[in-house]
């Protein structure tokens, strides 16, 4: 230790000593000084605190005060006298220890003076320190009051309560009388320094004066200094007045601890209980004495700086303090979160200090709790909730008048709350929604102990048949709207069921979630005012009421559907009156549907009726007319009766209810299938987007929550359910058009599972034409629904067997000659002769030579025992269910092809076509062959799209049963196409859009019948050269005919189809689709001269002929 010490001499000999003999200071030395000073500074900050003796103090403290001692105050710079605070700071920290009193007075009124500027306006002309040197004097005077640990004791090798003995010493000597007027200056000169700009000097002019005020103020100087200190804390916490934005959040930290100290040692409830001015209540011999005159007990002995804490003085600061603490409101709003965190504390504290002293002001302290609690940076928020269950929860005077007052906040809150939302103060909302969602997420957050077991019953009460929902309920909804959002197509929009998406509004979401959580069960009266409510109408207020009965039973279930996350239905726990009414409520919902009033919105003829009625108002008053009536200054309007009617968001929101319930009741929500099924498939089958995603998100989440695998599986064990809904849907007392589309879409969300009940749908289809046979638009939805099993059958068909391939046969098809076998016979026709035997042999055999009769008898016989024996394989294997399922839809529905409604008849041959690919031949051919004439007329109709279809069901019978469509297609088919492009042609040639072109289809006839029909011939006749055997004489027509779509101004999609159907033709005869083409594009032979064309298929011919080669 010895050496150490001897080290740090000599380190600061060699600074010590230059710079007492330049301690006169001129302005050539000043140079000098203020380096010798700044090396001192360095040394003495190497040197721990502990290893400064007593003797290496005062050996630099010699040189340094000999500075002071010789120059007047005025003539020593802020530069060095800015270095000579910061080593008296360093001498300071370890000097406390020993120093004398006088010393530590000198050197404290040393730094107040240079703080205040005092020092430099004794002789009325010197000038005010710069804020650097007033931050070292702050620092100094820092280190001078600054009380010392236990470990700074240890380290000394002195005594653990050394450090309290000597901080009673010092405390001592400022509160003596002699010494308040320096204390006072002092305090007021750190003060002014804590206003400044500079934020280094305000950060440790807060710390110092919070040193002074919390250790060594008198107790009865306090009460003077609490309004200066205040004012000056409040405008510092804000950023007055020098601030445009919000203060340092460290500033802010600071000053609200400042403030803390100081209100509480003069307001607070001990000490105002000590000198009289509160009297405490606990039995009734207290409350008898407070009707008394109180007797003050005050000191003797007051001194004149002091203030005597009375009753009277008790109110008027109360109100005074009241008013600084609410300027504070902005703070909640400050963006760090130190500031943040400094004002919960600050709030907990004065709580907890000061609850019968400050009681007006303890709602507001409540208030900036709630609020920080509700905070989006997480350490504000987990800090804000830890301070409000302390004190409700830690026995003290705060407690039980704390719960009421949070109790008066929620109820004020959510009366406002309607008042708020009318303004249309998006802040002001958001504030008391928050509010109330930290009442009750404090209410419903863990409490081992139940010490906040009053407040969640209080939010209980408030919620239930004693709380008055009909008053704040009624105002509430008479101020909420809830509008349709607009549909946004992602990943995951057929999971989002609800209509939230502004902050506002998931704010005010939220806290009907924390309400149903708080109050639990309680909440299910109010849940049941708010559906009864809704139940009763489709207009804008039933709409709110549904929106919020919907929220708080998520709460209660403590799930969301807006963020729904599967797995948190794995910690629902309900009780069993919740998942009562959860059953009860989710059948009331669903017998909404049973209603047979249709969803529509406000015809034009309403709104018209409306303004007439507003037009013809007829108001009738008592008493003296109003003059601005009377002046006509202002109209009067009558008061707006009608409300908005909004059906589809109130299906909607049903559906959230169906749902909710389902993940209230999980396992057990399976017996209500039969009544929620039908209302969510019929939502399903809505045309307004916004509904149906609301409804599949409602079916995958009813998935989720009853645990199947999926929603096919769901509605496979379920069928019968659903059935037996659409068949009551489906009678001559109750007949619903959009039943046969909820069957429709069930078929096709079970897919090919479906297969196994299609016969039930079949049936019941076919009931139902069978009844309402008559009625267009239910034969339509029926046959769709027929079709929808059809297109599942071939997916199922398709994934469970390899296509059925029908067999081409060869045929006794007309010879087809080519022109190489011309070409070849021609030269060598004169050549060979074909000998003849014209030799008479008389009469030959009529059997084989060897047999005799009785052996071809015996022959013939066996042969016929052995076909007995065989079994007859012609007509294939026996057909599948599933085929005479097939089979069954195709028999019965041929009889609609002569339906009087042409969607009707094109339908059914669309039905027709997608069956060809599922049925064999034995099962197919039959129906088709019989229903062939009813076929032939729709190729003759009246409607093009029935043509079409009619074109397309013979295209697809040309590419599965080419031998079946040989003598159909060439005999019956072609002849009625080929009038048919004789009579569009005709048509062409008279229509003044089409005449103007060569070729007569443009390609502006993108979109008329002609060209969909063109289309339609084409494709079939490409199919029926493909799979049907060639009819010479009708192959020539069909290439002569379809000529001119090769030319290169008929519309792209014709030209191709025409390319396809002659490259096709070219795979069956290239001779005549070679004669053909040449032909028409070159004038080779006067004998083609007739096959010359002008419609310009030069470039499309060579196409095709290049294809040929």
């Amino acid at each position: 230790m010895t050496s150490s010490v001897q080290t740090d001499f000599n380190r600061l000999k060699t600074v010590c000593v230059p710079l007492l003999g330049a301690s006169r200071l001129t302005p050539s030395s000043a140079k000098t000084t203020i380096n010798l000073l700044t090396e001192l500074g360095k040394i003495l900050g190497d040197i721990p605190p502990e290893n400064l003796t007593s003797n290496l103090i005062s050996y630099v403290f010699l040189p340094v005060s000999t500075i002071l001692q010789r120059n007047s105050s005025q003539d020593i710079p802020d530069q060095i006298l800015e270095k000579i605070l910061d080593v008296m700071r360093f001498l300071v920290e370890s000097w406390w220890w020993s120093c004398e009193i006088k010393v530590w007075e000198q050197v404290f009124m040393l730094c107040g003076s240079v703080i205040g500027g005092i020092d430099g306006k004794s002789n009325g002309k010197g000038r005010s320190r710069d804020d650097e040197t007033k931050e070292a004097a702050t620092r100094c005077l820092l280190a001078l009051l600054r009380p010392r640990t236990i470990d700074e004791a240890t380290r000394r090798s002195l005594p653990p309560y050394e450090s309290d003995n000597r901080l009673s010493e010092f405390q001592d000597h400022v509160q003596n009388s002699k010494f308040v007027p320096v204390l006072g200056q002092t305090l007021d000169a750190v003060l002014n320094s804590a206003s400044s700009q500079h934020i280094p000097l305000q950060t440790v002019s807060l710390d110092a004066t919070f040193l002074l005020v919390d250790l060594y103020l008198p107790d009865l100087l306090i009460p003077s200094v609490l309004p200066g200190v205040v004012s000056t804390a409040t405008k510092i916490c804000l950023g007055f007045p020098h601030s445009k934005g919000w203060a340092n959040g460290d500033i802010v930290a600071r000053g609200l601890k400042l403030l803390q100290s100081v209100v509480q040692k003069a307001i607070g409830d001990d000490v105002c209980l000590k000198d009289g001015a509160l009297r405490r209540v606990i039995d009734l011999d207290d409350l008898v004495s407070t009707l008394e005159t109180p007797q003050t007990s005050v000191p003797d002995n007051v001194p004149t700086y002091g203030t005597k804490r009375t009753a009277s003085w008790l109110r008027g600061t109360a109100s005074q303090l009241h008013i600084a603490i609410n300027s504070l409101t902005p703070l909640i709003s400050h963006p760090n979160s130190s500031a943040l965190n400094a004002l919960s504390n600050f709030s907990a504290v004065i709580i907890r200090r000061t609850p019968l002293s400050l009681p007006q002001t303890q709602p507001l302290l409540l208030s900036f709790l709630l609020s920080l609690s509700s905070s989006d940076l997480p350490s504000v928020s987990s800090e804000a909730t830890q301070h409000l269950t302390n004190l409700l929860t830690v026995p003290s005077d705060a407690r039980i008048p704390l719960q009421h007052t949070l109790m008066t906040n929620l109820g004020e809150n959510l009366s406002a709350l309607p008042r708020l939302i009318s303004t249309q103060s998006d802040a002001r909302v958001k504030h008391a929604a928050s509010m109330i969602d930290a009442v009750c997420r404090l209410a419903a957050g863990k409490d081992p102990q139940g010490n906040l077991l009053g407040v969640a019953t209080g939010i209980g009460k408030l919620l239930g048949p004693s709380g008055g929902v009909e008053k704040w309920g009624w105002s509430l909804l008479s101020v909420l709207e809830i509008v349709e959002p607009p549909i946004t197509v992602t990943q995951v929009s057929e999971a989002q069921l609800a209509l939230e998406s502004s902050e506002d509004t998931a704010q005010s979401l939220q806290m009907f979630h924390s309400l149903g959580a708080a109050a639990g069960d309680s909440c299910l009266f109010t849940v049941e005012w708010f559906t009864r409510l809704g139940r009763s109408g489709v207009d804008s207020f039933s709409v709110a009421a549904l929106w919020c009965a919907c929220r708080l039973l998520e709460g209660l279930a403590r799930f969301s559907l807006s963020e729904f996350n599967p797995a948190s239905l794995a910690h629902v726990q309900c009780s069993r009156r919740a998942e009562k009414h959860a059953r009860t409520l989710a059948k009331t919902i669903a017998e909404t549907w049973e209603k047979t009033d249709e969803i529509h919105t406000p015809t034009s003829e309403s709104h018209k009726q409306a303004e007439n009625d507003k037009e013809f108002f007829v108001q009738h008053q008592m008493g003296v007319i109003p003059l601005h009536e009377t002046l006509k200054i202002t109209r009067a309007t009558p008061p707006e009766t009608r409300k908005k009617q909004q059906p589809i968001i109130h299906r909607a929101l049903c559906l959230q209810l169906i749902a909710t319930s389902a993940g209230i009741t999980q396992g057990r929500f399976d017996p209500l299938f039969i009544h929620t099924l039908y209302p969510v498939l019929h939502s399903l089958v809505s045309p307004v987007s916004f509904l149906s995603s609301t409804a599949l998100a409602t079916l995958n989440f009813i998935t989720i929550a009853t645990s199947y695998a999926s929603s096919a599986n769901l509605l496979l064990s379920n069928f019968d359910y659903v059935l037996d809904s659409v068949s009551r849907r489906l009678t001559q007392r109750w007949l619903d058009i959009d039943a046969t589309k909820v069957l429709g879409v069930m078929v096709r969300l079970v897919g090919a599972q479906i297969v196994e009940k299609a016969a039930d749908v079949v049936e019941e289809c076919f009931d139902r034409l069978d009844e309402f046979h008559g009625y267009g638009v239910i034969v339509d939805a029926l046959i769709e629904v027929l079709t929808e099993v059809i297109k599942v059958i071939e997916i199922e068909t398709a994934s469970t067997s390899p296509p059925i391939s029908i067999s081409n046969p060869p045929i006794n098809a007309p010879h087809k000659a080519r022109l190489e076998d011309f070409f070849k016979y021609l030269p060598q026709r004169f050549e060979e002769q074909i000998e003849v035997d014209d030799k008479d042999y008389g009469p030959a055999p009529r059997r084989a030579w060897g047999e005799t009769e009785a052996e071809t008898e015996d022959a013939e016989d066996a042969d016929d025992e052995m076909l007995k024996a065989t079994p007859a394989t012609d007509d294939g294997p026996l057909p599948t269910p599933i085929q005479l399922l097939t089979k069954q839809i195709i028999s019965r529905s041929i009889y609609f092809l002569t339906h009087d409604s042409p969607a009707i008849r094109a339908r059914i041959l669309k039905l027709l076509t997608s069956s060809v690919p599922v049925l064999p031949e034995s099962v197919l051919l039959p129906s088709i062959h019989s229903a062939w004439p009813f076929i032939l007329n729709r190729l003759g109709d009246s409607e093009t799209f029935v043509v079409s279809a009619a074109a397309g069901l013979v295209e697809a019978l040309s590419r599965h049963a080419g031998d079946f469509m040989f003598r159909r297609l060439w005999d019956d088919v072609w002849p009625k196409f080929r009038s048919m492009l004789r009579d569009l042609e005709r048509g062409e040639e008279a229509n003044a859009l089409t005449r103007s072109s060569t070729a007569g289809a443009r390609p502006e006839s993108a979109y008329t019948h002609s060209h969909r029909l063109y289309r339609s011939l084409l494709r079939t006749m490409t199919l029926a050269l493909k799979h049907v055997h060639e009819h010479e004489i009708s192959f020539w027509e069909v290439i002569v005919s379809f000529r001119r779509f090769l030319s290169d101004r008929v519309h792209a999609e014709l030209q191709q189809c025409a390319v396809d159907l002659y490259t096709q033709a070219g795979m069956s005869n290239p001779d005549a689709v070679w004669l053909l083409l040449v032909a028409s594009i070159d004038n080779v032979d006067p004998v083609t001269d007739f096959l010359r064309s002008s419609w310009g298929i030069e470039k499309n011919a060579s196409v095709i002929l290049k294809s040929m080669e």
